[in-house]
């Protein structure tokens, strides 16, 4: 647990010990990128590539793997996907297409959807229409005679969440491929920040598909990624999975080449005990997930400043 006496540096009650010790913190981003892939205090494997070119490739080649050795098989795929990163839908694309690799035996679970203030799906073409964005890019060039089946597309939204529950619970999730956010969430399974309510980490594991606020630093994090920080224009609400849905996969295997923006949950994720303030954590109960960066990611100007004295 985390040493209580430290928690006058977190918001939230004096007494949850579900947030990060900042002086384990500043140690964590200390540690060069290049020392980060096989370091002692690991706690989940890490891979580090060069950069969102490598990276895409090996998304697609992970996701193709289990798809082809179904199909040997004769064996359905159920795999939860992201919209995002952005780099493997191209390659994915191509491999599946050079191969002549059929998804017609593969089930698409969507990992979640932006919603606007009302909880309503956004207009197609917002940038942060997930679904428009899949099917241009993740089904759009997928040749006819491979594509995956209309009805085996699992698109989350408002008034789908039951049929979506159901349907992933019916059968065991081959993969999940995903990325995270600021705070370490996978899909949208945010830090809870809510003023009166904490839920407890086990809380978090077993969360599940649900309709929420997006909090203030999702916000400002896509503003400043997507808006030259027009906080006005990001979706503030959203419809994910949660994360036992995201977790109840043989494998789980996380990405990001988005830089800055997940340096820090990186680092958590890697070395600290699972805590709420970075969902990302839970992935070290996982029996087979990776965490993979490129080397941008990977950075930490922490690192590149050791003289810099934060406490």
């Amino acid at each position: 647990m985390v040493d209580l006496k430290f928690m006058n540096n977190y918001p939230g009650p004096a007494a949850n010990s579900d947030f990060v010790d900042t002086r384990q913190l500043l140690e964590w981003c200390r540690i060069p990128a290049e020392k980060l892939p096989g370091h002692p205090g690991l706690r989940v494997p890490y891979r580090q590539v060069f950069d969102s070119e490598q990276m895409g490739q090996l998304m697609a080649e992970e996701l193709a793997e289990v798809i082809e050795e179904n199909n040997q098989r004769g064996l359905p795929t159920r795999a939860i996907i992201p919209c995002g990163p952005k780099c493997w839908y191209l390659p994915f694309t191509n491999l599946v297409n050079s191969r002549s690799l059929s998804l017609h035996n593969l089930h698409v679970f969507h990992m979640d959807e932006c919603l606007d203030w009302q909880g309503q799906l956004l207009p197609v073409n917002h940038p942060y229409n997930f679904r428009s964005f899949m099917e241009k890019h993740f089904y759009g060039g997928i040749h006819l005679e491979l594509a995956v089946p209309e009805k085996q597309r699992f698109w989350l939204t408002p008034e789908s969440i039951v049929r979506v529950k159901e349907a992933i619970d019916a059968a065991p999730i081959d993969i999940t491929v995903g990325g995270w956010g600021q705070d370490g969430h996978v899909a949208y399974n945010q830090a809870r920040r809510h003023p009166f309510h904490h839920p407890r980490i086990e809380e978090i594991a077993n969360s599940t598909i649900r309709i929420q606020d997006n909090n203030i630093d999702t916000v400002v994090a896509l503003a400043q990624r997507s808006f030259g920080a027009a906080y006005q224009f990001v979706p503030p609400m959203s419809v994910t999975l949660g994360m036992r849905e995201c977790l109840s996969a043989k494998k789980v295997r996380v990405y990001s080449d988005t830089g800055s923006w997940k340096q820090t949950a990186l680092r958590v994720a890697l070395f600290s005990e699972p805590v709420t303030e970075y969902p990302m954590t839970l992935l070290q109960r996982h029996p087979d997930a990776v965490i993979t960066a490129t080397l941008q990611t990977a950075r930490h100007p922490i690192s590149d400043n050791p003289d810099w004295e934060l406490l």
